[in-house]
C-alpha cells in the first residue's frame, strides 16, 4: 500500500468536484475513480476496449476491474478477459463510515455522523456467489480494499425523516486501511475468522464473523466450493465443516 499516492489521488479526484453538483452527478462515482487512478496512474491504460468489452484498467499485462457492487455485471466479460489475461477484481469495503445527509432541494448538507457499523472483508461473500463458477480460475484474483469513507445520502426516503429508503449519492474515500489479496484458492482462508474452531457449523461461522445468517450460509458455501473448508458430517441437524490445511 502506498498511503502518499492514495491521498494524492484522493485530493486530485475530489478536487475536481465543486459543491453539490459534484456529489453523485458524475458519470463515475468517486470511490471507483479514486481506486482506478490509484491502481493505475497512467490514464492511457484506463477504459480500454478488449473484444467488445471495456476494462477499467489494462496495462498490456493484466486487467483490473474496480467493482463497488454488483459482481453479476461481470458475468459476460469476465470469461472473455480470463481467457487472455490475469484479471484482478478490486472490491472496496467501508471500514468506518461517516454519513452526511443532503437536502435535495436546498443542497444543505448536515454535520457528519459516524455509523456504528464497521466493515469486514467477509462482506464480499454475497458478491462472490454471483461469479462462483469463476472463483477457481487460475487467472482470477480478488483484492478486497478496506477504506474509511464519507457517505453522502439524499433525504429522499419514504420515512418521516426521509432516511429510510433514501438514495446514496456518493462515497468519498478518506483513508486506505488494509488490503486482502486472493491470488489462488488457498488464499480464501484469509476470509475464515481466526476465532473459529477447527470444526464448526454455519451457525458457528455466523457468530465468529458477525455476519447475518443468510450471508454466513453463503460464506460457508463459497469456502466449501473453493476448498478452504470441507464438509465432514453433521452435528445434530446442521452440517459440520472443518478447515482444510494446505489446500491448493
Amino acid at each position: 500500500m502506498d498511503q502518499v499516492l492514495f491521498h494524492k489521488v484522493c485530493d486530485q479526484v475530489v478536487g475536481m468536484e465543486q459543491g453539490l453538483m459534484g456529489i453523485g452527478t458524475l458519470r463515475e462515482k468517486t470511490v471507483h475513480s479514486v481506486l482506478k487512478n490509484y491502481y493505475e496512474t497512467d490514464p492511457k491504460n484506463h477504459e480500454v476496449r478488449i473484444d467488445g468489452f471495456v476494462a477499467d484498467i489494462f496495462n498490456q499485462h493484466e486487467i483490473i476491474e474496480i467493482q463497488t457492487q454488483g459482481f453479476d455485471r461481470l458475468r459476460k466479460k469476465l470469461p472473455v478477459f480470463l481467457e487472455q489475461y490475469p484479471v484482478t477484481i478490486v472490491y472496496p469495503v467501508p471500514f468506518t463510515k461517516i454519513i452526511r445527509w443532503v437536502n435535495p432541494t436546498t443542497g444543505e448538507i448536515t454535520p457528519p455522523r459516524k455509523s456504528p457499523k464497521r466493515g469486514r472483508p467477509h462482506d464480499i461473500f454475497p458478491e462472490l456467489y454471483k461469479i462462483k463458477n469463476l472463483l477457481t480460475n487460475p487467472n482470477l484474483r480478488i483484492k478486497i480494499v478496506m477504506l474509511n469513507m464519507e457517505e453522502y445520502r439524499f433525504l429522499d426516503g419514504w420515512s418521516e425523516d426521509k432516511k429510510k429508503g433514501s438514495t446514496r449519492c456518493d462515497r468519498i474515500p478518506t483513508d486506505l486501511i488494509e488490503e486482502f489479496n486472493i491470488t489462488k484458492p488457498n488464499d480464501y482462508s484469509l476470509l475464515i475468522p481466526e476465532s473459529l474452531s477447527i470444526e464448526f457449523t454455519s451457525t458457528d461461522f455466523k457468530k465468529a464473523s458477525g455476519l447475518s445468517r443468510k450471508v454466513a450460509s453463503t460464506a460457508v458455501h463459497i469456502l466449501n466450493y473453493v476448498g478452504s473448508i470441507e464438509k465432514i458430517g453433521k452435528k445434530g441437524r446442521a452440517y459440520l465443516y472443518t478447515k482444510r490445511e494446505n489446500n491448493k
